[in-house]
C-alpha cells in the first residue's frame, strides 16, 4: 500500500515542484496569490488533488485564500468522500 500524503504535504510539493516556492514559504498562513498561485494555478492544483486523491471536486467550491485554507478545503473532502 502507498503511503498517503496529507493535503498540506501535496499543497507544498505543487508549490515547489511548479512554482519553486520552498515548503518553508507553504505555511498554513501564507496567502496562495503571494505565493504566485493565481487561478489558473489553483484549477492546476485542484486537478493535481482530484487525480492523487480520486476525489471529484464541485464546481461551486469557494476559492481558498491560504494555504491553510486549501488544505482545510482537501482535508474536508476527503473525509466526506470516506
Amino acid at each position: 500500500m502507498l503511503p498517503t500524503m496529507n493535503s498540506l504535504g501535496l499543497i507544498r510539493e505543487f508549490l515547489q515542484n511548479r512554482l519553486g516556492v520552498t515548503p518553508e514559504r507553504a505555511i498554513p498562513e501564507a496567502p496562495l496569490n503571494t505565493l504566485g498561485v493565481d487561478s489558473l494555478m489553483m484549477l492546476e492544483l485542484m486537478f493535481e488533488f482530484e487525480d492523487r486523491f480520486g476525489i471529484t471536486l464541485t464546481k461551486d467550491l469557494k476559492s481558498p485564500k491560504t494555504v491553510g485554507d486549501m488544505a482545510e478545503l482537501m482535508d474536508r473532502l476527503r473525509s466526506d468522500q470516506d
